[in-house]
């Protein structure tokens, strides 16, 4: 257990550095930044959105279980693991949202450039809201349409992020699952997608870094259980003595 907390939070500190600087560097959103660099993080952010998320969820339950290569039984347990340890996550970011009920960036700035009182906006409910965000960027020419687009169908409340809980869960998963059977390259991506999420969640206006923060902590929680429960259901994450062999022979065959 104590191996696995410490792999996992070695990989949690990663991907907090970030919205760590981010938030003592006193940085503030401001819409009005642009171009392609932000189109490929609006694209990160839809990896994660519904309903491409779930399509996301898929495809790395299966690269986990081809990657790990447990026997079917282990395998299905496996499975459940892993989507058990991500719908907490998104089920615990719900229920806190619903108590804390910070607003989000963009929702303070259509209050502040629009009238729209941010205690009226969120006593709607959650289609007109969407109408609402509609209409008053409706004339808006800086504003891309897809931007616009998304924070009709974000408004639910900021704190705290279920994108980056999401994304944060899956590349720490990797770091607690994977690392062992030095799948190196997937854990890499995993946590580059993750951090790119997590960015793009503050550049579009959706969250501010402390967001980004606490979901990052509650993802480590979630996934230090879900791993050492895997380790104890499943079996050893290290690699297996006939895998090692393998292993040792293809280093050894390789051209120095």
């Amino acid at each position: 257990m104590l191996e696995i907390a410490r792999r996992t939070a070695i990989g949690a500190l990663l991907l907090l550095i970030m919205p760590l600087a981010v938030w003592i560097s006193g940085w503030q959103w401001q819409p009005g930044a642009s171009g392609l660099w932000l189109r490929a993080l609006f694209w990160m952010t839809e990896t994660v959105t519904s309903p491409w998320g779930i399509l996301t969820s898929t495809i790395l339950c299966g690269w986990f279980l081809w990657c790990l290569r447990f026997r079917a039984r282990p395998a299905i347990f496996l499975l459940v693991i892993m989507i058990a340890a991500i719908l907490t996550g998104q089920y615990t970011k719900s229920f806190i949202k619903q108590q804390v009920q910070e607003p989000r960036p963009y929702v303070l700035w259509l209050e502040q450039t629009h009238g729209v009182s941010e205690q009226d906006f969120y006593a709607l409910k959650h289609k007109e809201r969407g109408k609402t965000v509609t209409g008053l960027l409706e004339n808006d020419t800086e504003l891309p349409p897809w931007l616009k687009k998304h924070w009709a169908f974000e408004t639910g409340f900021a704190f705290p992020s279920g994108h980056t809980m999401f994304a944060a869960s899956w590349a720490l998963l990797g770091v607690g699952l994977l690392w062992p059977r030095r799948h190196i390259k997937t854990v890499v991506l995993l946590m580059v997608w993750a951090s790119a999420v997590m960015g793009s969640r503050m550049l579009l206006g959706m969250h501010w870094p402390r967001d980004l923060v606490v979901a990052t902590l509650i993802s480590w929680l979630l996934v230090t259980l879900a791993c050492w429960l895997a380790q104890r259901v499943c079996g050893p994450l290290t690699i297996p003595p006939q895998e090692q062999r393998e292993i040792a022979q293809r280093e050894d065959d390789a051209p120095q």
